[in-house]
């Protein structure tokens, strides 16, 4: 199909990471199970608080509900992309809290293929740190009873968030790969397919992060988002993202205010 991911032959999946593993391990399983299982019930009790606020009328709870799940998966592209963006370009693997998670993402762009070898546990797990169970509960807990929207809202954007991992992952695999779901799934725009995916992994890798469902990438590029971010950190600090580094021109351009992907 020419989408630049056929898988090279010859290449065996590489672990860049210490300590990492392609072998689901009984924890990670934990993690996520719990974690699934816990935003499940968070979910579960705000659809039902807003029936409760909507006198039990259940077509309007599901039109609610309907409009603030889709929203969240909107902007959980957004974030998606952000976060790609951020552990790309800065921190590194003995980066405090999420150095795990930089150190995978910025070695996948020396060994893509690798994502393919895990299993769902073991591929998500990392983002069940940021996204988990005490964002949730700390969200809830500050929404209060009188504002379920805001909970189910906020659910519903930290699973798409460490499910993006996974979109990720079928975004690497071939059609023969996958299940008829996954593919259907990346054919419908839900998530993120792989010809539009491929063109991220191209060097510096300085666009197409969101991999949710990439229906943010292409107005993200083409406003410059991400160059302003990485020139305001630069103001700020002075540090250079990788981006820049893998390619002079690009800084030169950034500083200058030629912010946009063409």
């Amino acid at each position: 199909e020419g989408s630049g991911l056929e898988r090279p032959k010859g290449k065996t999946s590489t672990l860049v990471v210490e300590g990492d593993t392609l072998e689901t391990q009984p924890y990670q399983t934990a993690i996520v199970a719990s974690t699934f299982l816990a935003h499940f019930l968070f979910a579960a009790n705000s659809i039902a608080q807003i029936n409760t606020f909507n006198d039990g009328d259940l077509a309007l709870t599901a039109l609610v509900s309907i409009v603030t799940m889709s929203s969240s998966w909107l902007l959980a592209d957004l974030g998606s992309g952000v976060l790609h963006w951020s552990v790309d370009n800065y921190g590194n693997g003995r980066t405090p809290i999420m150095g795990g998670i930089i150190g995978a993402f910025q070695g996948h762009h020396s060994a893509p293929w690798t994502i393919t070898d895990r299993q769902f546990c073991n591929n998500v797990y990392k983002l069940c740190v940021p996204f988990g169970i005490p964002t949730i509960a700390l969200i809830n807990a500050l929404a209060g009873g009188a504002h379920p929207t805001v909970t189910l809202f906020f659910t519903v954007f930290c699973t798409m968030e460490i499910l993006s991992q996974e979109f990720h992952k079928w975004s690497h695999m071939t059609k023969g790969e996958c299940s008829p779901y996954m593919n259907w799934l990346q054919n419908s725009g839900l998530t993120i397919n792989r010809k539009l995916h491929a063109l991220h992994h191209t060097v510096p890798y300085d666009g197409k992060y969101c991999i949710v469902s990439g229906v943010c990438n292409e107005q993200l590029d083409k406003s410059g988002f991400f160059r302003r971010l990485e020139h305001i950190v630069y103001k700020c600090n002075g540090v250079e993202s990788n981006a820049w580094k893998l390619d002079p021109e690009l800084k030169d351009r950034t500083l200058r205010g030629e912010y946009k992907i063409e």
